[in-house]
């Protein structure tokens, strides 16, 4: 079982943005930027692309309203994706919030936040989340 497996189980953890029958989203806990959000599937597969269809197929519409959240919450130009899935054997799709590409450096910009700080960051996107 991977990390991210027991984070959607509630066995680890979590701040926890958006989840449905198919999708988990949660903040990343070492962020590149305030903000950066993982969104994983619910189902255990090492690459993304070897995903079922059914999973391929909602997962943008899946991180859409929460990208859009995040651009409101800290006034973001943009959220962008990043995949890279080396770190954890379990697909999964960085929502990053950027104003440069400055930001897209998701590997050496990472920061670990005190827990009231992730809390607060949490509480304003699910402000903006419809």
């Amino acid at each position: 079982m991977t990390l991210f497996s027991k984070i959607i189980a509630g066995e680890v953890p979590s701040y926890k943005i958006a989840e449905n029958d198919k999708y988990f989203a949660f903040l990343d806990l070492f962020p590149s930027v305030i903000g950066h959000t993982l969104v994983v599937p619910k189902i255990e597969t090492d690459r993304l692309f070897d995903l079922p269809d059914e999973y391929l197929d909602g997962y943008l519409s899946f991180c859409k309203p929460i990208s859009n959240a995040i651009c409101k919450a800290f006034g973001v130009d943009r959220v962008n994706i990043i995949t890279l899935g080396f770190e954890i054997p379990h697909a999964h799709i960085h929502l990053v919030p950027m104003n440069s590409m400055r930001d897209s450096n998701i590997v050496a910009n990472k920061t670990r936040m005190s827990e009231a700080d992730l809390l607060e960051i949490q509480r304003r996107i699910l402000a903006h989340l419809s």
